[in-house]
């Protein structure tokens, strides 16, 4: 019970923040992204109220979005690799895209992580679902937001070394299926 409650708060902070995102953004792309998600949202939130009231699961299922993947090459930057600096504002009315993007992406990745340690314990199995969905959820919105983010230059992206891959390769080993019989 006291999962539900974090995350409860975290819903209430993830809307109001949604809210103020969707007033503040410039880039119509990350406008129009958070807008899309913004009913998820709620409708988690109102789930995790009816679970308070009723307590029991949720008599609806939680609407979890589909996995979208936009980008095209997973080892490289779209922009290349001149990144825009980044230095803390400390004295600001307004929050650009940038910030208004990472804020939302921290958010959701905080929210995953909350959701899927709820959901190991909860014991309520319709709870469990509806937990393990929310998470999904948030992964699902995570992934759209640094896909944006990659793509505007924000989050770099570069593969790993070959040398590291080769070094890790060389480690592990294939394990033969055991058979049960």
């Amino acid at each position: 019970m006291k999962y539900i409650h974090k995350l409860m708060l975290s819903c209430v902070n993830s809307i109001t923040n949604m809210g103020m995102f969707i007033n503040m953004a410039q880039d119509q792309q990350l406008k129009s992204m958070i807008q899309g998600h913004y009913a998820a949202h709620v409708q988690d939130y109102n789930m995790k109220v009816e679970f308070f009231n009723k307590a029991n699961g949720p008599e609806q299922k939680l609407n979890v979005p589909n996995f979208n993947v936009s980008l095209k090459d997973f080892t490289k930057s779209p922009i290349g690799v001149n990144f825009p600096s980044l230095t803390p504002r400390t004295n600001i009315q307004k929050m650009d895209d940038r910030e208004i993007a990472t804020a939302y992406l921290l958010t959701l990745k905080r929210a995953g992580r909350e959701y899927a340690w709820a959901a190991m314990e909860a014991a309520n199995p319709g709870l469990r679902q509806f937990l393990k969905d929310a998470f999904t959820m948030s992964c699902n919105h995570a992934y759209d937001v640094w896909q944006w983010m990659v793509t505007k230059g924000f989050y770099p992206l570069e593969p790993a070394p070959q040398s590291s891959i080769n070094t890790i390769a060389g480690i592990y080993q294939e394990v033969r299926e055991p058979s049960l019989v």
